[in-house]
């Protein structure tokens, strides 16, 4: 324990907490402190951003999702609700458990082994029976992020190949996995703009005031490393 201990201080010194980085530094600051603590286990990379926003109200909803250009390092375990072509889609597109009734039934028992979920739009009667199982757990299919839909295939594709969906949570903050420790820092960084670009531009139109108002990363054990917005907000002018 006094070594993982001196591993996190050693970390933590690392980072300026009064100190907003420039984006590059940021995520290079990040592989060092990754160095620093040389866990046994791949950590996740993390960012949060603070938006101006009320997500109280439904026009201040900032909703989306984004195939990040290098995965997010993760397997993801994808069901699909589908019936007849649409599930032979589904199959030969490697989605690891498809169904309908049956699938509905497996759930309703307990059976959570999977991380994304996708249904066509005929399925929505039969998935909206789970809503109090799928979605507290962010797993209910919602059009606006491609989980309900037609084209199978590509959503599957999409889940697997590193598609990350997105929300505003109560105090208008997204929270969002952005890769793993063990990628290079102009990965993460790629990833990171990605997404980032994406909420500058679901900004709505009701939100007054400041809108991005501040971002941080961290790996899951390490210390938050706040970012300096003036490059994002260059870009989006």
């Amino acid at each position: 324990m006094a070594t993982n201990g001196k591993k996190f201080r050693a970390s933590n010194e690392l980072v300026d907490r009064n100190k907003r980085y420039a984006v590059a530094e940021g995520f290079a600051l990040l592989k060092k402190t990754v160095d620093a603590r040389a866990t046994k286990y791949d950590q996740t990379v993390d960012v949060a951003i603070n938006l101006g926003v009320d997500p109280k109200h439904a026009d201040q909803m900032v909703r989306g999702a984004v195939v990040l250009p290098h995965g997010t390092g993760a397997t993801v375990r994808v069901a699909v609700f589908a019936k007849g072509e649409r599930a032979t889609e589904a199959t030969n597109a490697g989605a690891d458990i498809v169904g309908a009734e049956d699938l509905q039934k497996r759930i309703e028992e307990g059976f959570l082994d999977f991380d994304t979920v996708i249904a066509t739009p005929d399925m929505m009667g039969i998935v909206g029976r789970l809503g109090k199982v799928l979605g507290p757990r962010g797993l209910m299919p919602n059009p606006k992020v491609g989980t309900v839909t037609m084209d199978v295939a590509k959503a599957i594709r999409d889940s697997k190949g590193g598609k990350v969906d997105f929300r505003a949570e109560k105090a208008g903050i997204v929270h969002a996995k952005m890769g793993k420790a063990s990628f290079a820092a102009d990965k993460l960084e790629a990833n990171f703009n990605a997404l980032v670009d994406l909420v500058m531009k679901l900004k709505p139109a009701t939100a007054k005031g400041v809108y991005l108002k501040g971002i941080a990363i961290s790996t899951t054990m390490g210390p938050g490393i706040k970012l300096d917005t003036t490059e994002i907000l260059a870009r989006h002018r």
